[in-house]
């Protein structure tokens, strides 16, 4: 009977010991996912930022591309009025000033076009930017609720581990003595 009881307490105390390792493991595993989702947010964060700097970027040079297309349409009109002028057409009467105010006019528009789809492309990156730190928020707080959880999960195998300690002793004890 003595070896009975030893063999079941040793049972006892291997199960429980199991118990806890798992919980130590899954303590460890949550530790492990905080750090891997710390490491994605930075990422997140990271990638944001470049998100912000292609914003500016895209701002800067829609800035440059309006200029550049603006002196473009200022050379054009300057090449109609050389060439009306060379036909002896008064360059600032009549037709004449309809057809350089049609040119600064249209030449307007495509430039004011140019710096809104530099805008609207500015603006996808700030978005992209935003969702970014949003993911990278998510992230951490994934992470902060995965840690959390593996200290629950070792809390839980060392009172699983106490129960099946108290049970198996108190089954013994009745065996043995039969109360």
């Amino acid at each position: 009977m003595a070896a009975f009881t030893a063999l079941a307490l040793g049972s006892l105390a291997f199960g429980a010991y199991n118990q806890i390792r798992a919980g130590q493991s899954a303590k460890k595993a949550g530790e492990a996912e905080r750090r891997a989702a710390e490491a994605s947010a930075d990422l997140a964060e990271y990638n944001a930022a470049v998100a912000d700097l292609q914003a500016t970027d895209a701002v800067a040079r829609g800035a440059e591309d309006e200029s550049r297309f603006r002196t473009s349409v200022r050379g054009l009109i300057g090449a109609q009025r050389a060439g009306l002028a060379a036909g002896n057409v008064d360059v600032g009467w009549g037709s004449a000033v309809d057809v350089q105010a049609d040119a600064a006019f249209l030449g307007e528009l495509d430039a004011l076009t140019i710096r809104t789809n530099a805008a609207r492309e500015a603006w996808g990156y700030q978005v992209q930017a935003e969702d970014l730190r949003k993911r990278a928020t998510i992230a951490r707080e994934e992470g902060v609720m995965l840690e959390a959880a593996g200290r629950e999960r070792r809390t839980s195998a060392i009172v699983g581990a106490a129960g099946t300690m108290l049970g198996g002793t108190a089954s013994l004890l009745e065996r043995r003595y039969g109360f």
